[in-house]
């Protein structure tokens, strides 16, 4: 976690400096650690959590590992920095207008689930 929060000051200082930062996971157990929550509060990131089992709420999880997973499908590498090098280069040709509208997807779920009071809906 604190290699992430120097990786968001080396690439996003505006957004660290004036401590813009938003963490957003899947409610996994160990996402709600006390260690991660301790580490989290006094560098005053604030969390937002997916509502447990809600692949609906996840379109950058679905966008991102799908495409990867097609992309890389069949391929073989002999060390860990190939595969590395690969996901590297084909999160690069993700285009940033693709990921700001699967951002807004998740933005208007979230917004339809709170109209819907934490129900399931289509």
């Amino acid at each position: 976690m604190d290699r992430l929060l120097k990786r968001i000051h080396r690439v996003r200082p505006a957004a660290f400096c004036s401590r813009n930062v938003f963490f957003l996971h899947d409610n996994a157990p160990t996402h709600k650690a006390a260690s991660v929550c301790q580490f989290l509060a006094p560098k005053n990131v604030t969390t937002f959590y997916h509502h447990l089992y809600s692949p609906d709420l996840s379109p950058p999880d679905c966008f991102l590992f799908c495409n990867l997973k097609m992309k890389l499908k069949r391929l073989h590498f002999s060390v860990v920095t190939e595969i590395q090098q690969a996901v590297t280069d084909e999160l690069k040709k993700v285009l940033k207008e693709e990921f700001s509208a699967v951002f807004q997807k998740l933005y208007d779920r979230a917004k339809a689930r709170i109209y819907a009071n934490g129900a399931y809906f289509e």
